[in-house]
């Protein structure tokens, strides 16, 4: 509870002198605010970033049915949760933008995956 959301914490870092406090809402000087979202984990390619996707029905008022949509949210991963993989369900947080694209962080694994 310690970033105002309904997250445990996670343990802290192995190795303060080399942790990035500047990027982590948990133990660094990122807020958080504004949307929460949840999502699957699709791509975790990068670097300390992964690729959530959120699938949704939009409705169509001329068919008077619902179409099936899908976004794409490149999210910073800090340094204490790593080990996320694909297929992993997360929680993530909206924030400042820590780069030209990514303006969310990952705040919590909801579910393991296919573990």
């Amino acid at each position: 509870m310690a970033i105002g959301l309904d997250v445990s914490a996670p343990p802290e870092p192995d190795n303060p002198e080399d942790y990035d406090y500047e990027t982590c809402p948990f133990y660094g000087e990122l807020s958080v605010r504004g949307q929460i979202l949840e999502g699957e984990v699709v791509s975790t390619d990068m670097d300390r970033t992964v690729v959530v996707q959120r699938e949704y029905d939009v409705p169509v008022e001329k068919y008077d049915r619902l179409m099936k949509r899908r976004s794409r949210i490149p999210a910073h991963v800090p340094g204490v949760l790593d080990g996320i993989e694909d297929g992993d369900t997360v929680r993530i947080a909206e924030c400042r933008p820590l780069s030209k694209t990514k303006s969310h962080v990952v705040v919590d694994v909801v579910d393991g995956g296919d573990a």
